[in-house]
C-alpha cells in the first residue's frame, strides 16, 4: 500500500455557518496550539517580516491568529485548501468512498499542524514550513519556534506509516521536515520514497521542460488518480494518463518516474491558467 504525501497551501477557504461535526482531530494539535499561541504575541509588522507578505495580508493573518482559538467555524482538511495542487486534486468530485480512502492514505504536511489527514478538522491559518519567526529562541522555558524545522524535529516523521511506500508529491520545503529523520527512526529505515516528476513539451524547443504551475496541478491530479483508482502497486504507477501526461521510461529512474505532457490539458484547473494567449 501507499502513503500519498502532499503539502498545504497558502490559500484556504473560509468556513461558513456552524462548526462541522468533527470527524478527526489533527494528531499534533497540541503542537499546533503552541505555535498559534506564540503567533498571538506577534504584531502585524513582525508577521509581515517573517512571512514576506503585504501590509494587507499581514493584517489578515493577524486577524486569523486572533480568531483561531475562538472560532467555531472549521472544515475537513481536503476541503479547506485552495491553490494549484488542490485544483488538480478536484476534491469536489470525490465520492464518499474516495474520501474514506483518502483518510486512510493521504497525508498533508503543514507548517501549523505538522501533518494532517484528509478529514481532520482545521481552521484557516497561514504558516509555511520555511518561515523563520522572530522571538523566543533565548527563552529556555519555551520550545524554539524561530526555526520551524527545529520546532517539529522528528514529530512529523513519527506520524507517517512505517510499513508503506511513500508517493512523494510534496515540496522540498516540507519534506525537509520529514525525510531527514527517517534514518534515525529504526522502524523507518526501509521506507521507500517514490517522487514522480512532471514535465511539459515546450512548443519552442520540442523538449520536455519543467513548468511550475503545470507540475503543481499534475501533483494534485496524480494524488486524485491514486485515490479514486485505489492504486496500491508500484507497477501501476506507469498507467497514469491524466491531463495529457504519459509515462516516459527513457527519462525515469526506479524512484523518480517521469511523466511528460505533449500538450498540458489542465488549462482551467488553475486560477492562473485561463487558456487565453
Amino acid at each position: 500500500m501507499f502513503t500519498i504525501l502532499l503539502h498545504s497551501s497558502k490559500t484556504m477557504r473560509e468556513p461558513s455557518g456552524k462548526r462541522n461535526k468533527a470527524r478527526f482531530e489533527p494528531a499534533l494539535i497540541k503542537e499546533a496550539r503552541v505555535l498559534m499561541n506564540y503567533l498571538t504575541s506577534l504584531s502585524p509588522k513582525q508577521l509581515k517580516g517573517a512571512m514576506g507578505v503585504s501590509d494587507s495580508m499581514a493584517d489578515k493573518v493577524y486577524e486569523q491568529v486572533a480568531q483561531w482559538n475562538a472560532s467555531n467555524a472549521s472544515l475537513p482538511t481536503i476541503d479547506a485548501f485552495l491553490g494549484d495542487i488542490y485544483s488538480g486534486l478536484q476534491v469536489h468530485a470525490f465520492s464518499d468512498a474516495d474520501r474514506e480512502y483518502a483518510q486512510q492514505h493521504l497525508y498533508i504536511l503543514s507548517g501549523l499542524y505538522g501533518v494532517l489527514r484528509a478529514l481532520d478538522e482545521i481552521q484557516p491559518y497561514r504558516l509555511e514550513m520555511g518561515y523563520k519567526l522572530p522571538g523566543n529562541k533565548h527563552d529556555k522555558a519555551q520550545p524554539d519556534i524561530t526555526n520551524m524545522y527545529a520546532f517539529w524535529g522528528d514529530a512529523i516523521a513519527r506520524q507517517l506509516p512505517q510499513d508503506q511506500t511513500i508517493i512523494n508529491l510534496s515540496a522540498v520545503e516540507y519534506t525537509k521536515a520529514v525525510f531527514p529523520h527517517f534514518k534515525s527512526l529504526d522502524a523507518q529505515k526501509a521506507t521507500r520514497i517514490i517522487t514522480p516528476k512532471f514535465l511539459t513539451i515546450s512548443p519552442k524547443t520540442g523538449e520536455p521542460t519543467f513548468v511550475t504551475v503545470h507540475a503543481k496541478v499534475a501533483r494534485g491530479a496524480f494524488a486524485r488518480w491514486l485515490i479514486q483508482n485505489q492504486v496500491e502497486r508500484l507497477e501501476q504507477l506507469k498507467d497514469f494518463r491524466e491531463i495529457g501526461y504519459a509515462y516516459a521510461p527513457q527519462l525515469s529512474t526506479e524512484n523518480e518516474p517521469v511523466f511528460v505532457a505533449k500538450e498540458f490539458q489542465g488549462i482551467g484547473l488553475s486560477v492562473r491558467l485561463t487558456g487565453k494567449k
